[in-house]
């Protein structure tokens, strides 16, 4: 015969409810908040009433603990000794209703269920204002079963009050007698219990929860996860529900958790504890982990066990610091996003904060240069929907990219590499306006793009204050500051036949008005209010103006459709303006990334970023002056500021070996700076200056210059004579375009 470790056992509602309130029966802390909606305990109790079966529970025998949580007041005569492992969400709806007894939402607020009762037409709802303003309802059932409760005294009472507005003939009182009857016998109603046996251990038990809701999707895995914590860590999985309760909410004094962006709940806090420690978003695959399993023999071992909880622990206490918790969101107001009203995707938020604490706590990124990164990748991430679509396969796989890191460099280089193979000149060119072309009142793409406007420092259309100003989530007040505003009016949108919502709520059709500008256009037409705002500044405020809030010259007179997909267009500019100033490594006030030392290099050899030149002007082979030197290194300038950048480093021969700028001949290194700052600003234009770093080294006993070039925002030529020549590196090579080619790539480039 086969061993079993459980045993059935019969109850009755009453039953059930007494040994609750003696404490015989506990809820155990594998157990989550009631998540049931109101609802759902109204069909609950509709079944019962009809007399439908509505599952069987699964209990525990312990022996009693004093660690277990009893349901209701902790005041109760014994230590429970019978743990609800299965079916807690049902039992805590009935026990809730029969005995009033308020619940804990997975908010952290308590509420009181109020289910109402139609006897006549034998009906169950959830109360509200209407049904508690109808006479037909016994408006909260608990009273029923109320310890002082008479079941003859309910009849009458509620006869009475429903005679107040109509009559009630002999057949409907008895009627009622017999439903108010039937509903006070359910304290009768039969119960299937499987208890398992005390033999059993916690983690046994533990695994026997997670089999058995692992069907269906009763539970994720981070409910499999928070259920082994519970077991072998619960002050862990306390710390992690007291932040998130903590969150909800300013504090009246100290700090705090609270926030303006996000609210978490355990699990995602959760998952970037498991991001940090153990660099995975597999959860199903930490699971195993954390139970001790080896992923290559697929044995358990409890010291395997013990040291994967400590990784655990550890990441946890990073991830709930309160200093690198609000860090962090100065972070996201880098990227131009001020509120939880702007962000999309909570996942996006959630796996740059993972970002951000290995940056700060694995590889000691310094706080400016970790801020910019962290702000750049949430940036593109939430622009690009990244963790909307499996987002835990997506994240796993670019957790992969930070695994075998062991520099800070290498991190952040990593990072700003995976956000430009992202941002391509066919994303911004292309996908991009695609995406904005849709009435979706949550798009990504639009949050962006008030995210852009924020970081440009815009101000808001036909207004002196700046959008960032007027976005300030701590002003509130009876009107918003800020409303969005129809460009083109609904009614006079409607007027020339243009009525779909999906047409006239366009994401292109919206810009931001102060309130009061917004009430007083309202529905007049763009050719009608535009002159009485452009007279209110000058053509130079107008063309900034019309600039950040993407609006083309004369769109007011456009036809509809050709605004919008010019709009888009412009929209998509404006982004990628604001990203581009975003991720430059030479930002205001951040951080610049400390240059590699001339014999990096070297070592590293000429690359697409990297190239040597022996000398500025003079000629080796004929030791005069030549201007095809001077050209040369016009050349290689020109192509790394066209592309991503590069170092040029004169007084290096091809193979590495050291020539020294004093071959050049100039009287002093002044003179030498000098005449090469003339050369770039007569041959290149002066406005490339501020992408041109250069600086004066040693190497191997030779002074070298070294020119560090970022990339430029617009097309850089360098003047030969009387002809413009355009340059980029194709490998470790400089190469001229075509006119063809090279207006191919101006336009993906730039």
């Amino acid at each position: 015969m086969t061993t079993t470790n459980f045993m059935k056992a019969d109850y009755s509602l009453s039953g059930l409810i007494e040994q609750i309130d003696m404490g015989s029966i506990g809820l155990p802390d594998i157990q989550r908040p009631f998540v049931w909606k109101n609802t759902k305990v109204r069909n609950l109790f509709d079944s019962m009433y009809r007399g439908f079966p509505i599952g069987y529970l699964l209990f525990w025998e312990t022996g009693g603990s004093a660690t277990n949580r009893q349901i209701g007041e902790n005041n109760k005569q014994l230590v429970p000794d019978l743990l609800i492992v299965d079916g807690q969400q049902r039992l805590t709806a009935i026990y809730a209703v029969v005995t009033g007894t308020p619940v804990y939402r997975d908010n952290y607020k308590a509420e009181e269920i109020e289910i109402a009762f139609n006897p006549l037409q034998e009906q169950f709802e959830v109360a509200d204002a209407a049904i508690r303003r109808d006479h037909s309802y016994i408006t909260n059932i608990s009273k029923i079963w109320q310890k002082d409760s008479d079941i003859f005294q309910v009849v009458e009472d509620y006869l009475a009050d429903l005679g107040t507005v109509r009559e009630i003939g002999t057949a409907e009182k008895k009627q009622v007698q017999q439903a108010i009857s039937r509903l006070s016998n359910l304290l009768y109603y039969p119960f299937t219990a499987l208890q398992l046996s005390a033999n059993l251990n916690e983690e046994e038990v533990s695994e026997v929860f997670v089999r058995i809701n692992s069907e269906g999707k009763k539970l994720n895995q981070a409910d499999f996860i928070l259920t082994l914590m519970s077991v072998f860590w619960d002050e862990g999985r306390k710390e992690l529900e007291q932040f998130c309760k903590a969150s909800r909410s300013p504090a009246s004094k100290g700090a705090s958790p609270y926030n303006q962006f996000i609210a978490p709940d355990p699990d995602q806090l959760l998952r970037v504890s498991i991001g940090l420690g153990f660099r995975r978003a597999r959860l199903k695959t930490v699971y195993s982990i954390l139970r001790g399993k080896d992923l290559q023999n697929e044995s358990f071992d409890e010291s395997r066990r013990q040291e994967q909880f400590g990784v655990l622990q550890d990441a946890q206490a990073r991830t709930l610091n309160l200093t690198y918790w609000h860090d962090f969101h100065k972070a996201l107001i880098r990227a131009g996003y001020r509120s939880n009203k702007m962000i999309s995707s909570e996942n996006s938020l959630i796996f740059a904060y993972i970002l951000y604490l290995l940056g700060r706590t694995e590889y000691g990124v310094d706080d400016q240069t970790l801020r910019q990164a962290t702000a750049q990748w949430f940036f593109m991430s939430s622009l690009t929907g990244r963790y909307t679509s499996s987002p835990e396969s997506a994240m796993e796989f670019d957790l992969r990219r930070f695994r075998d890191l062991e520099t800070a460099e290498q991190f952040i280089a990593t990072l700003r590499q995976v956000c430009d193979d992202t941002l391509t000149s066919d994303y911004w060119s292309i996908t991009l306006p695609n995406e904005l072309a849709t009435s979706a009142a949550r798009s990504p793409s639009m949050f962006a793009y008030y995210a852009a406007l924020n970081l440009l420092g815009a101000k808001v259309l036909y207004s002196k204050h700046t959008v960032n100003e007027l976005m300030d989530p701590a002003v509130q007040g009876t009107k918003s500051s800020l409303e969005r505003h129809h460009l083109f009016p609904k009614a006079y949108l409607t007027k020339i036949g243009v009525a779909e919502t999906r047409m006239t709520n366009q994401i292109a059709n919206f810009t931001m008005l102060e309130w009061g500008d917004n009430s007083s256009i309202s529905d007049r037409p763009p050719e009608e209010y535009v002159p009485e705002y452009e007279a209110q500044f000058s053509s130079k405020e107008l063309e900034r103006m019309y600039y950040w809030h993407a609006l083309p010259h004369g769109w007011y007179a456009m036809d509809y459709q050709t605004f919008l997909r010019r709009r888009r267009e412009l929209m998509a500019g404006v982004i990628k303006d604001a990203y581009a100033e975003l991720a430059a490594q030479s930002a205001p006030g951040e951080a610049a990334e400390t240059p590699l030392p001339v014999e990096a290099l070297v070592t590293e050899g000429e690359s697409t970023g990297a190239e040597f030149k022996s000398t500025l002007r003079i000629n080796l082979h004929t030791g005069e002056k030549d201007r095809r030197m001077e050209l040369a290194v016009l050349k290689t300038i020109a192509a790394f500021l066209n592309m991503s950048g590069g170092q040029l480093v004169i007084g290096v021969a091809d193979d590495g070996n050291p020539v020294g700028i004093d071959v050049d001949g100039f009287e002093s290194e002044d003179k030498f700076y000098l005449h090469f700052v003339n050369l770039v600003k007569q041959r290149i234009g002066p406005q490339h200056m501020m992408c041109i770093h250069p600086r004066f080294e040693d190497y191997e006993g030779a002074r070298v210059f070294v020119v560090e070039c970022h990339k430029a925002r617009q097309p850089v030529y360098v003047q030969d004579e009387n002809v413009e020549r355009f340059y980029i590196r194709s490998g470790a090579a400089t190469t001229e375009l075509t006119a063809s080619q090279m207006n191919d790539f101006i336009r993906q480039r730039f």
